[in-house]
């Protein structure tokens, strides 16, 4: 069996600016981490592999700059057994729609993926739409926020999924796309053995000549989403409140500051 499991880089800060010419995040000299849902898929693939009763393999991918490869490489340190990183200046500037397009391009190079999963969203954009987008490019069943999953047969999955008010119960055929809720799964922490075990494992880079691309579909040109207008978060502001004098006088102004507050 094969699973690809698609994750993003996200800023790691909340300290961020918004470009005035192209209304999008400037991610210049921002750190970035693995976008934390993701870690659930990547979880999920983990768990699926430890208790399957065949062989499973786990493909990380994602697309970006060069230095994306260090969520793939915090990846594969929780378990996966290859990345793929796919990095071209071609790619820059992509909506969802974009993205989705690479990414299916990619997956179709791959081949033979039983199961691809997604994060339920981005936290730095919360579309939710790149899954949904490759699974419509793939023309291949998607389940959206999945909150428990489980192969139920040969080439069958079975999912349970929560929205606001309803539970749903839904079975697929593989090959299909899920993304999943955070609720599935509490992902595992790397040991430091794993994390440079990492660095050992198989982690490749495909640019624009690597794959079968329309170049009308790429990057800004291939973009149909236009941003008009992004508000940056007005920064808050955060206040100190020293607790003195004995534990019992230190309880009493705590409580006097929560119930200002409003608190209790």
């Amino acid at each position: 069996m094969k699973i690809i499991v698609c994750l993003k880089q996200v800023p790691e800060t909340n300290n961020v600016t918004i470009d005035p010419i192209t209304h999008n995040l400037d991610r210049r000299g921002l750190a970035g981490v693995m976008n934390p849902f993701d870690k659930h898929a990547i979880e999920l693939a983990l768990s699926l592999k430890d208790t399957a009763d065949t062989d499973v393999t786990i493909t990380l991918l994602t697309m970006g700059p060069d230095d994306y490869a260090d969520s793939l490489h915090e990846g594969l340190a929780m378990g996966a057994d290859e990345g793929v990183l796919l990095s071209d200046r071609a790619f820059a500037g992509a909506d969802t729609l974009a993205t989705g397009y690479v990414l299916a391009q990619a997956i179709k190079k791959i081949g033979n993926a039983d199961l691809i999963l997604f994060g339920r969203q981005a936290v730095d954009a919360d579309t939710g739409q790149v899954g949904p987008i490759v699974a419509e490019f793939l023309h291949q069943p998607q389940i959206t926020y999945a909150a428990n999953l489980r192969l139920s047969g040969p080439n069958e999955v079975t999912a349970e999924r929560l929205l606001e008010d309803t539970k749903q119960t839904l079975v697929a055929q593989l090959p299909a796309v899920v993304s999943v809720r955070s609720e599935l799964n509490t992902p595992r922490y790397p040991t430091p053995r794993q994390i440079q075990l990492s660095f050992a494992k198989p982690l490749t880079v495909w640019h624009h000549d690597d794959l079968e691309l329309d170049d009308q579909r790429l990057g800004q040109v291939g973009s149909p989403t236009i941003v008009t207008k992004v508000y940056a978060p007005a920064p808050v502001k955060r206040e100190l409140t020293p607790l003195t004098g004995t534990p019992r006088e230190a309880a009493s102004q705590l409580i006097t500051a929560l119930k200002d507050r409003q608190l209790i």
